[in-house]
């Protein structure tokens, strides 16, 4: 999404027909709207002292550029202003619409990447990194994979084991986010399938098929995992807040003519 001018069709089209959607940007892409927009502070919201506070300017301007992203995709699903949103955070700092339990949100960034994911159907994670980032397979897999893991990953070919170890890292973060977990849960206490399937540490399968899991290499530098779950909720895809609010709710929040 390179603007925040959209096109934000996919996003409202992935959330009837699949439950959840992907949108991924950089923060640099943004950063003219986080320079210019004149309702910046309505938009950052209740993070404005943050964002004020932050002496980095490069820090300052990825934050409020990855507040507008959750907030214009959001609004996207919710077809109403951005500025309308409350973003708050949860235990372990992770973020909610205030008001909209019906929509769960997750945010991810890394050098210059911005990615967030919503769902409409239950928990979702994302996680981005470097595709080609260099890690130490010793020291990584003794702290990420479970024994099956490192059982597949020995028989593949020397040149495929990091590239398949960082698609596992994104994918446990992702997962551990969905959950609200973050590190507290250790990536050796589950694992992954080469397709994707959630496992345990010996390799059984772990679910019964509620989550989804996915990776996808992003402006071809990227890696960017989710991990989102199927509560089963609703399939209806209307997310509109103006369908699934009671009318009464809404007309009091609707500001009166003339105001902002």
């Amino acid at each position: 999404m390179p603007r925040p001018a959209g096109p934000w069709h996919t996003v409202r089209d992935d959330l009837a027909q699949l439950g959840n959607a992907l949108v991924y940007t950089t923060w640099t892409e943004w950063l003219p709207s986080v320079l210019t927009h004149p309702r910046l502070p309505e938009l950052i919201g209740a993070d404005w002292d943050r964002y004020r506070g932050t002496a980095d300017p490069r820090v300052r301007h990825r934050f409020a550029a990855a507040r507008l992203l959750i907030k214009y995709t959001a609004a996207a699903a919710l077809n109403l202003p951005p500025e309308y949103l409350d973003l708050a955070y949860g235990l372990g700092g992770r973020p909610y619409l205030r008001g909209f339990d019906q929509l769960e949100v997750s945010l991810s960034h890394t050098g210059d990447l911005l990615a967030v994911g919503l769902s409409r159907t239950g928990r979702i994670g994302v996680d981005v990194e470097f595709a080609d980032r260099f890690v130490r397979l010793d020291l990584l897999s003794a702290r990420v994979l479970t024994p099956a893991e490192s059982q597949e990953i020995a028989a593949l070919p020397q040149h495929e084991r990091t590239a398949y170890v960082l698609r596992l890292w994104t994918l446990k973060e992702a997962y551990t986010k969905a959950l609200g977990q973050g590190m507290r849960l250790g990536f050796q206490e589950f694992g992954f399938s080469r397709g994707g399937r959630l496992l345990a540490p010996d390799g059984s399968t772990a679910t019964r098929g509620e989550w989804g899991f996915a990776t996808h290499r992003v402006l071809d530098r990227y890696l960017l995992s989710a991990a989102c779950h199927d509560a089963g909720l609703s399939p209806a895809g209307d997310m509109s807040v103006h369908t699934m609010l009671d009318p009464a709710l809404l007309s009091a929040m609707d500001p009166p003519t003339g105001t902002h």
